[in-house]
Parts: C-alpha cells; sequence; structure tokens
C-alpha cells in the first residue's frame, strides 16, 4: 500500500506531498493542473526510463520517494527483500529515485542501493498502473497465465508443477553432461589404470629411498672406506702398539696395584670396562672389515631401483618449486596415497555407466509423472477460461463496452516426435487474454487496445474478478473515464470501491459520477507563487469537496443547481 509520495522538483512541482488511505483514493482537478504529472513521477518511481527532462527548471535534480507498506500476504515481496538483505521497519520500506541534471540516475530502498531493474521487478509486485504506459503487468503473457491459475485455484499445482520440471531439467543437464563426458572419462580411466599398474609393479617402501641412498653411497666409497677401515683396526686391536693391547697390560697391571692398595679398586673397575668397550668395538669392526666387499653389479642395481622410484615421484608426486633430492625425500608415501586415490576415482569412473542408466530411469518417470499433471493443468485451465471470460465479459457490458469480447485462450504448445505434450515450467499450455472492442473485429492482443480508456476497463473488470486473489496492493487508474459518462461511470465508479474494499486504488477522474466514490479525495491545482507556476494538492473534506464535484458535473462550483446535483451524488454514493 502507498502510504505517502513526496516529490521534489519534478516538471511544474517544487516540493510536494501526499498521503494516501486504503481503499479508493480519487485525484481531481482542472485540465493542466498536473494530475499527469502525479502520475508520471509515480511511474518514474515505478521504474520508467529517467528523462532530464523531467527535471523543473532551475534545478540540478528532481527526486520522488514513497512510504509504503507491505501486506503479510504479500510474501514474494518479503522474500525478494529478504533475499537482498533489506529489511522492512513496522512492515514498511522507503523507496527512492533521483536524477540529476547529468542524466545520472540513483535508486535506493532502505538506503541499500539497487539497479533499475532491481526496482522494476520490486515495483511490479506492489503496483498496477494502467493507462496509456508501457508496463502494465496484465499487457504481460506470463501474467495472463497466472492470473487464470489463481482465478482456477490452481497456483499450488502450477508450482509443484514446475518444481517437478526443474528436476527434470537438472537430470537431462546431469545426463548430457554424463553422456558428452563419456570420452574424457575413459581416457581418465586409461591413464588412472596405468598409474595404478607402475605403482604396483615397483612396489615403493616407505623409507625405501633413504635406505637405498646409504648403500649405494657405501659402495661407491668403497676403496676408501675400506682403507679407513683397515687403519682403524690397526689402531685398535691390529699389532703390539693397538689400544687393544695396551688396554689389556693397563687391566693386568691395575689390578696388581688394587691387591696392594684397595684404593685403587674403583680405577682398576673402570679399566675393566674400557678394556671391555675396546674388545667389543674390535669385535664389531673385525666383523665390518671381514664382511665388506665390493659387488659393481650390486651398485648398479641400487642405482637403477632408485632411478625408478625418482621417476614415479615426479610423476605423482609433484611438489612445485622442488627439485631433486629435496623433491623426492620420503615421497613412497605419497606414491601409495596417489595409488588409493587413483583406484578409488577408477571405481567411481567406472560406476558412471550405471548412474547414466539410473538417470535416465528418473526421466522417464519425471517425463510421465509431468506429462499426466500437464494433462490435467490444461483440462482444468480450459474449464476455468471459459467462465473467467463470461464473468470479465459480464462487468464489461456494464462498463460501456456492450459489443466488447473478451475470450481467454489456452492453446497446446504441441506434441514432440514421440507424441508426447511438449511442457514448458508452468505446463503445457500458452495462456493469453484476447480481446475484440468492437463489433466485427476479431479478437487482438491486449496490448493492441488503441484507448487507453478501453484498456483501464478491461483491466478494471479483470482486477474486480481477481481482486479477492491478487497480491499486488495498489492500483493505479489513469483516463478510465476517457469517452464514457452517464449509467457507465456510476458503474465504473461501483466498479472502483468494490475493488477498493480488497486494495488501494489510485484513480485520476474527470467524473464526478466516479469522483464520489472516492474515500480519499485530493484535488490538484495550479498556483503562481512568486511568478512561477506551482502544482499543490489539497484534500477535500465537507464544503470543499461538495465544491469540487460541483465544478466536476457543471464547471461551476458556487451554483445552486450545480451543488445540489453534488449534493444528491454524495447522498447517495459517497461517504459525506
Amino acid at each position: 500500500m502507498l502510504e505517502e509520495l513526496s516529490i521534489r522538483n519534478y516538471a511544474l512541482i517544487d516540493n510536494l506531498s501526499l498521503s494516501f488511505e486504503n481503499g479508493l483514493n480519487i485525484l481531481t482537478g482542472e485540465t493542466g493542473a498536473g494530475k499527469s504529472i502525479i502520475v508520471g513521477s509515480l511511474s518514474f518511481l515505478l521504474g520508467s526510463k529517467a528523462d532530464t527532462e523531467v527535471i523543473r527548471t532551475g534545478s540540478d535534480e528532481a527526486s520522488v520517494s514513497a512510504v509504503i507498506g507491505i501486506g503479510e500476504q504479500n510474501k514474494d515481496v518479503l522474500d525478494w527483500l529478504a533475499g537482498r538483505d533489506i529489511a522492512p521497519e513496522d512492515r514498511t520500506i522507503m523507496v527512492r529515485r533521483n536524477i540529476k541534471a547529468s542524466g545520472r540516475s540513483s535508486i535506493y530502498v532502505q538506503n541499500i542501493p539497487l539497479t533499475r531493474g532491481d526496482l522494476t521487478e520490486l515495483m511490479g509486485m506492489l503496483f498496477d498502473l494502467h493507462g496509456q504506459h508501457d508496463h502494465e503487468s496484465l499487457m504481460r503473457r506470463d501474467t495472463h497465465r497466472r492470473c487464470l491459475d489463481r482465478f482456477a485455484g490452481l497456483e499450488e499445482d502450477a508450482a509443484a508443477f514446475n518444481g517437478l520440471f526443474l528436476s527434470l531439467a537438472e537430470r537431462k543437464k546431469a545426463l548430457e553432461l554424463s553422456l558428452n563426458s563419456e570420452r574424457n572419462r575413459d581416457e581418465r580411466i586409461e591413464l588412472l589404470s596405468y598409474a595404478v599398474d607402475e605403482i604396483n609393479k615397483t612396489a615403493p617402501r616407505p623409507g625405501e629411498t633413504r635406505e637405498l641412498e646409504a648403500e649405494a653411497q657405501r659402495l661407491a666409497s668403497f676403496e676408501k672406506l675400506s682403507r679407513e677401515t683397515e687403519a682403524a683396526a690397526a689402531l685398535l686391536f691390529d699389532g703390539e702398539a693397538s689400544v687393544l693391547t695396551g688396554a689389556r697390560r693397563a687391566r693386568s697391571a691395575l689390578e696388581a696395584a688394587a691387591s696392594m692398595d684397595e684404593t685403587l679398586a674403583g680405577i682398576s673397575r673402570r679399566m675393566d670396562q674400557l678394556y671391555y668397550e675396546a674388545e667389543d668395538l674390535a669385535e664389531e669392526l673385525r666383523a665390518y672389515r671381514d664382511n665388506l666387499s665390493y659387488d659393481p653389479g650390486r651398485l648398479e642395481e641400487v642405482e637403477d631401483r632408485l632411478g625408478l622410484l625418482f621417476r614415479l615421484k615426479k610423476k605423482y608426486v609433484p611438489r612445485p618449486g622442488m627439485e631433486g633430492e629435496e623433491m623426492h625425500q620420503d615421497g613412497e608415501g605419497a606414491i601409495l596415497a596417489y595409488k588409493v586415490q587413483a583406484e578409488q576415482e577408477i571405481e567411481a569412473l567406472s560406476q558412471s555407466e550405471e548412474n547414466r542408466e539410473k538417470l535416465k530411469e528418473e526421466i522417464a518417470g519425471l517425463e510421465r509423472e509431468i506429462a499426466g499433471r500437464a494433462a490435467e493443468l490444461s483440462a482444468r485451465r480450459t474449464g476455468a477460461a471459459k467462465t473467467l471470460g463470461d464473468q470479465i465479459n459480464g462487468i464489461l457490458q456494464k462498463l460501456g463496452m456492450p459489443k466488447a469480447r473478451f475470450a481467454v485462450t489456452v492453446t497446446s504448445k504441441g506434441r514432440g516426435p514421440g507424441g508426447n505434450l511438449i511442457c514448458g515450467p508452468w505446463g503445457a499450455d500458452e495462456v493469453e487474454f484476447l480481446i475484440s472492442a468492437n463489433a466485427g473485429e476479431p479478437l487482438k492482443e491486449l496490448a493492441r487496445i488503441a484507448s487507453g480508456g478501453e484498456l483501464s476497463r478491461v483491466m478494471l473488470a479483470i482486477k474486480t474478478i481477481l481482486a479477492g486473489s491478487d497480491t499486488i496492493e495498489t492500483l493505479v487508474f489513469d483516463e478510465i473515464d476517457t469517452g464514457i459518462g452517464g449509467e457507465v461511470a456510476l458503474a465504473v465508479g461501483e466498479y472502483l470501491k468494490k475493488i477498493g474494499q480488497f486494495k488501494q486504488i489510485f484513480c485520476i477522474t474527470h467524473l464526478a459520477s466516479i469522483a464520489v466514490r472516492a474515500g480519499n479525495h485530493i484535488r490538484v491545482e495550479k498556483k503562481d507563487v512568486s511568478g512561477r507556476t506551482q502544482t499543490a494538492v489539497r484534500v477535500l473534506s465537507g464544503r470543499s469537496r461538495r465544491e469540487e464535484i460541483a465544478r466536476m458535473l457543471a464547471g461551476d462550483s458556487a451554483g445552486a443547481a450545480a451543488l445540489a446535483h453534488a449534493d444528491d451524488l454524495l447522498s447517495k454514493y459517497g461517504k459525506g
């Protein structure tokens, strides 16, 4: 619901604020007073194209803002706002749009910037503006289907169908990707299988590289190692001057001395330990020397094995920025881990054929279910379409369009090669509103209706039927009274007031018989302020409203006959 509208420096408007009520809000005034400017400013706020020509002469910027209340039933709007982290305050939002002389426009909702596309989407869920404008929601075919489904009580069924359709689309996409990747899958399996086979044949052991490198160093240094070992043996146990010979003599001498002086017993024991340690060292070194041999074949085997491990690590354990020994230390565990991962991937890829068969079964099942539901939706839509068309035609007769024919058409999208229904996201139907405004004329699209007044009356009839279920909260009617009068005007006023029981109506009219139905009557007028023309507004009640109705009837707000006629209309149709 539009609660407040503020306009600054827009065309003839300097600074204007309007408050609106729920129900029927009527704007009246002399021709050229600025009623269309107010509608234009609202259209600007709803997302119409910005034009610098609307900026008031002498100003750098025009701005329009509104306080809009959001009803609890308008879940789509609340979800839309939540999806953009915009929080209403007491179920109201502030929407503001500016345009500068440079042509730059800015849009804010609750001080959060939005694009024009976002603004149009949001306001399209809150407002319908009817007249000679280019954004009436009922001019769009997608809205026709929603209106028919709402009238027929099919919204939940259509939403369920849409969910199935999206699930089918997802599975078809998954199947297509699987089929397209089959060649790559086979190549990948072949590559991974080769890697697993190569690793299995090599059979690396954790820590193997370190062991082999130590053995290779030993074999490659045999001559020097043998020479140093012999030198150590000569000093440790070979010859009269060896460590072991000297230790044996020292031990024997200390044993004799300790037998004569007990204070040497500790030193004698330590000498025993030194002797036994030297003897153990001599034994180990003797065994090492005796086993030390040079095997050129073994060295070649070790180097070949190291080369094989090196290549495996380079292929399966890449480490960017690392080279040589650093890259290949402790890499056997990583090779084995790669093998496990490769085996798991091979298993998963090998199951893709099974997954494809499962997807095909799911797709076939969904297609059957969708075809059944689409046929059911079509049947119910077809039945409801005639009822809706008949009801709208009945209202159009009373709104001064006795020769009009309105039809809701439900046509099939056709059938595919296999004979199955061709379905879209909401079923197998194309739903469209068509009208012939004059006798003998064929049915045409709503968008091809030439008269803004005729279009507004068609919209009024549709909205009358759908008023209780349509989630759009505010309807704006411009030029709804074009070419009508008398009983038709009374009927238009009656229907506007009827819709006002469910919606907020914002209507500009030149007819007193419509204006008397207003719950909130606003007069738009021009004023001369400091030599400049300005558009101003005032809320009418009591005497001022009586005089405005008289002016609309006879062009004379003070004439006795006009005032008497105004009193008669107000007593019959007005709030007083």
